[in-house]
């Protein structure tokens, strides 16, 4: 029987996989992988499945993708998301990352993703790396130079002008601050 792929918006997390699996289970819509913004069914859906399984989405903030582009936009968000929570990955080239993983080349994926989201694939990587900076200052864990180091930043000082940049204060403040003003990263 003929696998079929599914792209999902808003799958960004391990407990947004297990709603998909918990989703697909009781839809009894079979599948052998789940991942960020996708799954991998077992074979292609009916139209009654496809209605029913957009039905279920909805309930929790999903969508599935059917345009071509939207798919590519969802893949290369979920890509730059495990890129930035992976530790392994954390400091492999992006656009190396993008190309081999989506078959395109890195100049029509910036264009394709500038048009659609207003804003660079590097300035929504930058976005999601700040919301794991906040992550990581909220559990009071790691120093912010181990943070730096961690997050592939050249040094304590580059980061915390990053983060000055894009929060408005320091790491140090926000850290102190206990503001915990994460957001969700379907809504970065």
């Amino acid at each position: 029987m003929e696998k079929t792929t599914i792209h999902i918006k808003n799958v960004v997390c391990g407990r947004c996989k297990t709603t998909v699996r918990d989703i697909l289970t009781g839809l009894k819509i079979p599948f052998s992988e789940v991942s960020l913004g996708e799954a991998i069914l077992e074979r292609p859906l009916t139209d009654m499945e496809t209605h029913d399984l957009q039905k279920e989405f909805n309930k929790v903030g999903f969508e599935l993708l059917q345009k071509k582009q939207e798919r590519i936009i969802n893949s290369i968000k979920s890509i730059i998301i495990e890129q930035v929570y992976e530790e392994g990955l954390r400091n492999v080239n992006l656009s190396e990352i993008l190309s081999a993983r989506l078959n395109y080349d890195y100049s029509h994926l910036t264009n394709l993703f500038s048009k659609s989201e207003g804003h660079s694939i590097q300035s929504f990587q930058n976005s999601i790396k700040i919301e794991r900076i906040k992550e990581l200052l909220e559990y009071d864990e790691l120093s912010i130079s181990e943070i730096a180091a961690d997050m592939g930043y050249s040094s304590s000082a580059y980061l915390s002008t990053s983060f000055r940049k894009a929060t408005g204060i320091s790491p140090s403040a926000y850290k102190t601050k206990h503001l915990n003003s994460r957001n969700s990263l379907d809504s970065v």
